[in-house]
């Protein structure tokens, strides 16, 4: 009986030894997964506020899995290297990411395209790591071969051109992609469509831009932008837009090209530019129900069409006979008579409207008319995350009165004040006077980078921080174009840009840019640290997101207070962008930050594989 007491007492003993182990190994591996990550966990670092004055705060890479990797916050510490992302990631969009929103169970509303737009991920689940290039990446093509063909590995996406093969977007051609110049509604070339195009408008020989008349165009549901790259021939700069839909990749294969374009669709919200910024806005069968929610999609490119500005519409509704389309035909026809359009041209597959140069027929509509004028508490000029709103902007005064923007033939419009500078209270003297300065400044940046590059080496090229276009104004004379980056806090300066007939986007850099992975030769950023660093928001993910716009080879000048710059300058290496630099300290010129000294350091990314092998 002892003996039985003894072997139970022994028992219990060793069943609470290993319930003591058992709950002693399970506390101890969740404090490693916590410390290291995981494959597939967030991210779980704190959003910080650097400040480059106090002793720097740097997250270090304390482990790293296949997706997403943990850092922490060290005092008096340099980051020595960056994680880098799973290969599945190598053409991540965070702010269109859509395992994002399929994890997120956001509830989205389809029929009004609402998965289509920006949608960025929470502090918390932000991949913190850098995005590989696909295996076999090179070098891109340069422009203007570039317009014709790119390396199939650098986009290894072939489905476009079995799908559309009928209508020439892309032949796949060995190891290049080719881009005839063909799409939906002119398989036989963009070039012969846009010559039709001014034939229609009786534009003198047969040039599309009208003795410089017609600068900006919004190319909707742009496919592969082949209308903007044959636009250029006639010195016509278009924005390419199309969404990340079921023909995916195709804004990258037009940046891969060297056309301006991005990621954007009519939904639920404005599109990010400012009233009365584009001569004509196409639309070649981009598949867009313009009559859904009273018309509100139609509304929205009258907001950003200029004063007889023109609308080009290739589409089955505006000739097909069967009755289903002319049922739609006859509905917008009525609509656009209603919103003061005139057909300027109707022939074959092809229509097109034509926007007032004043307010007198909107003032002429019987009471009650629809589509109704907005408030008079409407700013059109509102452009980030704005609600669509179906109604007419009229004119001001001023415009009113001038019937028309009153802007200059291109490219006289460049570098003279356009009339609504008095709108952000800047004066003549002013803007004339930072032309000057961006002139004399990039002439500094490309004599630091003179032993570097070559002529063709850059093509798209974003300045995040544009304030009035002076630096894009700077590069006229160069082939290349420039993504005006305008900040949230300051979107009026927008309308300037393309007053100025130069293209642009408004963006809140403490979120991801809508573009994909490696698709800018040059970032300029200007005092753009220094202004994120007043909003809060972590230098370091500014860095990665500027890395994955980034192309290998691919150029960054800074321009910032100097402590700015020495802290950046101490993360290179751990970027990969310690291929070459250049650090000097410039003359102080009327831009230059008051009372405190300036830094200029202009650096270049590598390439790498995945593998992280250098080339």
């Amino acid at each position: 009986m002892k003996q039985r007491k003894e072997e139970s007492r022994g028992f219990g003993l060793r069943r609470r030894l290993f319930s003591y182990t058992l709950i002693g190994s399970v506390v101890c591996l969740s404090l490693l997964c916590l410390f290291y990550g995981t494959t597939f966990a967030p991210s779980l670092r704190p959003s910080h506020s650097y400040d480059p004055t106090t002793a720097p705060l740097s997250r270090h890479v304390i482990g790293q899995g296949g997706g997403r990797a943990l850092l922490l916050l060290a005092p008096n510490l340099t980051a020595t290297s960056f994680p880098v992302c799973d290969k599945r990631l190598s053409e991540l969009i965070p702010c269109s990411d859509r395992n994002l929103l399929y994890q997120m169970r956001l509830k989205l509303n389809l029929s009004l395209m609402e998965h289509y737009e920006r949608h960025c991920p929470p502090q918390s689940r932000r991949y913190n790591c850098l995005i590989p290039p696909p295996s076999g990446y090179k070098v891109p093509i340069r422009w203007p071969a570039s317009r014709d063909e790119i390396w199939k590995s650098n986009i290894p996406h072939t489905h476009l051109a079995s799908e559309k093969s009928d209508q020439r977007w892309m032949l796949v051609n060995g190891d290049k992609i080719n881009f005839p110049g063909g799409g939906t509604h002119f398989h036989f070339g963009a070039d012969k469509y846009i010559v039709h195009i001014a034939q229609m408008l009786r534009f003198p020989q047969d040039k599309l831009n009208n003795k410089g008349s017609i600068r900006t165009v919004l190319d909707v549901g742009c496919g592969v932008a082949s209308f903007g790259a044959y636009l250029l021939l006639h010195d016509i700069l278009a924005m390419s837009l199309a969404p990340n839909d079921v023909h995916e990749n195709q804004i990258q294969f037009a940046l891969e090209r060297g056309i301006a374009s991005t990621l954007g669709v009519l939904g639920t919200r404005r599109l990010p530019y400012p009233s009365r910024s584009f001569e004509m806005a196409h639309c070649s069968r981009c598949r867009i129900d313009w009559l859904q929610r009273d018309g509100i999609l139609l509304l929205e490119l009258d907001r950003v069409l200029r004063p007889g500005g023109y609308f080009v519409y290739s589409s089955p509704e505006a000739y097909a006979l069967d009755e289903k389309n002319r049922r739609i035909w006859a509905e917008m026809s009525d609509f656009a008579k209603r919103m003061c359009w005139q057909i300027a041209s109707k022939q074959d597959q092809t229509v097109i409207w034509v926007k007032p140069l004043t307010n007198r027929c909107y003032l002429r509509r019987n009471i009650g008319t629809l589509p109704p004028m907005c408030d008079q508490g409407d700013d059109p000029d509102a452009a980030w995350n704005v609600p669509l709103n179906a109604c007419i902007t009229p004119y001001s005064k001023r415009v009113d009165r001038a019937m028309g923007s009153g802007l200059l033939p291109w490219p006289k419009r460049l570098t003279t004040p356009p009339p609504r500078l008095e709108e952000l209270g800047i004066s003549s003297d002013e803007f004339l006077h930072d032309n000057n300065i961006w002139r004399s400044r990039r002439v500094k940046y490309w004599k630091q980078m003179s032993l570097e590059i070559q002529k063709n080496s850059f093509r798209n090229i974003m300045d995040m921080n544009a304030n009035l276009g002076g630096f894009a104004a700077s590069l006229v004379n160069m082939n290349v174009w420039v993504m005006n980056i305008v900040p949230a806090n300051e979107s009026n300066k927008l309308k300037i840009i393309y007053d100025r007939g130069l293209i642009g986007t408004v963006h809140d850099w403490c979120e991801s840019f809508s573009t994909y992975p490696r698709t800018y030769d040059l970032l300029h950023s200007w005092m753009l640290f220094s202004e994120i660093q007043k909003q809060g928001c972590s230098f370091e993910d500014l860095l990665l997101e500027m890395d994955r716009i980034l192309r290998p080879h691919g150029y960054v000048i800074f321009r910032d207070k100097a402590p700015v710059i020495n802290y950046i300058k101490t993360l290179l290496k751990a970027l990969r962008w310690d291929d070459w630099s250049q650090e000097v300290i410039p003359k102080a010129d009327s831009l230059s930050s008051d009372g405190e000294k300036e830094k200029v350091m202009i650096v270049r990314k590598k390439l790498w594989h995945a593998s992280l092998d250098m080339l």
